[in-house]
């Protein structure tokens, strides 16, 4: 499975930004698909994650401003970031595996490149 990852941009503070995965080749209909940041100096984070059947996670730091979704017949998957914070600026990252949501990134074995999301004013 082949994800790109893609929608990054610099936003103001209290703005909104959707980042997309998309998979290449393969549908993602039957993988949890997760989304990762990553801030300069500091460890990979699970931001959120959604099912095969659609159920939905997310971080603390992110409850109530992000909303994961996904569309199967265009093997995408969004997040949708609203009211963002300088501290949500890092590399956004998907990756897909076949079994339950995790926000943490061990047993996830496919990974998209990484988007920048850059939150300033």
């Amino acid at each position: 499975v082949q994800l790109q990852a893609s929608g990054g941009g610099l936003v103001q503070p209290g703005g909104s930004l959707s980042v997309s995965c998309a998979a290449s080749g393969y549908a993602l209909d039957a993988y949890s698909i997760g989304w990762f940041r990553q801030a300069p100096g500091k460890e990979r984070e699970g931001v959120s994650c959604i099912s095969s059947g659609g159920s939905t996670y997310y971080a603390d730091s992110v409850k109530g401003r992000f909303t994961i979704y996904r569309d199967n017949s265009r093997s995408t998957v969004y997040l949708q970031m609203n009211s963002l914070k300088p501290e949500d600026t890092a590399v956004y990252y998907c990756a897909a595996r076949l079994s339950s949501c995790l926000l943490h990134e061990s047993g996830y074995g496919y990974w998209g490149q990484g988007t920048q999301v850059t939150v300033s004013s």
